[in-house]
């Protein structure tokens, strides 16, 4: 694939970087959206144009429409139009429901359900047949193996009801939209041997994390013209933690 863009929120590390150089791998162009780590973007810039295609970072706050909006405005302003949207960015609020403030619970659903819808409403102005929405969502949509996650696994299970009546607004136009499930990855913020890695572990059928690279390959599968025939679905990449 070639003049190909696709927009990554949350791209300057971890997961949201690993599927920033993979896309630019197969061909796409990159922008990224940050939130405060300007050198960390900036060196996700510097890989995807040392693979010979065009990047941008894009601050943005996630958690305000004009955040979100300015991300979709941004990357087609710069690199000319927006096939693929892959939307990564969001926070992972932890702790008993008794114990969280009504600033949690709107932060969390800003940044993690609200920010998905604004910027597909404005990414879709700007797609057309093959276009690709793709939400980055989680193993804990499907399944609650601990307590503390009930606000997580709340936001990361909207993404599933709103990926399907999206995929019927947009299938007559071509356009595909679906939900990655990652289980537990191995991440600066998620080490497979930090504490509490162990216990994680035993909740997979593999006993393991797993790469950023196995979530990044399964975004550029639903990005590729193959995957066509996909759409309003969630694709687990667990480990076997929701089987």
């Amino acid at each position: 694939m070639t003049q190909r863009v696709a927009l990554v929120t949350g791209g300057s590390r971890g997961i949201g970087a690993a599927i920033a150089a993979k896309l630019a791998e197969d061909g796409f162009d990159i922008a990224v959206t940050y939130a405060s780590n300007a050198a960390a973007a900036a060196q996700v810039v510097a890989t995807i144009e040392a693979l010979g295609r065009r990047a941008v970072a894009i601050q943005a706050d996630g958690a305000t429409t004009h955040g979100n909006i300015a991300a979709i405005t941004q990357t087609v302003a710069a690199l000319g139009r927006l096939d693929t949207l892959v939307c990564n960015a969001g926070i992972y609020p932890y702790g008993p429901i008794g114990e969280m403030t009504v600033e949690q619970i709107d932060r969390t659903l800003h940044l993690n359900v609200r920010a998905v819808m604004v910027e597909t409403m404005e990414a879709v102005k700007h797609m057309g047949a093959g276009g690709r929405l793709i939400y980055i969502g989680s193993a804990f949509g499907e399944r609650a193996p601990f307590p503390g996650i009930s606000l997580y696994s709340a936001t990361k299970a909207a993404l599933g009801g709103f990926a399907r009546g999206v995929a019927r607004d947009l299938g007559g136009r071509g356009i595909t939209v679906n939900v990655v499930e990652p289980g537990p990855i191995d991440t600066d913020l998620n080490p497979a041997h930090g504490d509490g890695a162990a216990t994680i572990r035993s909740f997979t059928a593999t006993d393991s994390y797993g790469k950023v690279s196995d979530i990044a390959d399964m975004v550029s599968f639903l990005a590729s013209p193959r995957a066509g025939y996909i759409t309003g679905t969630c694709l687990a990449v667990d480990g076997g933690l929701t089987a």
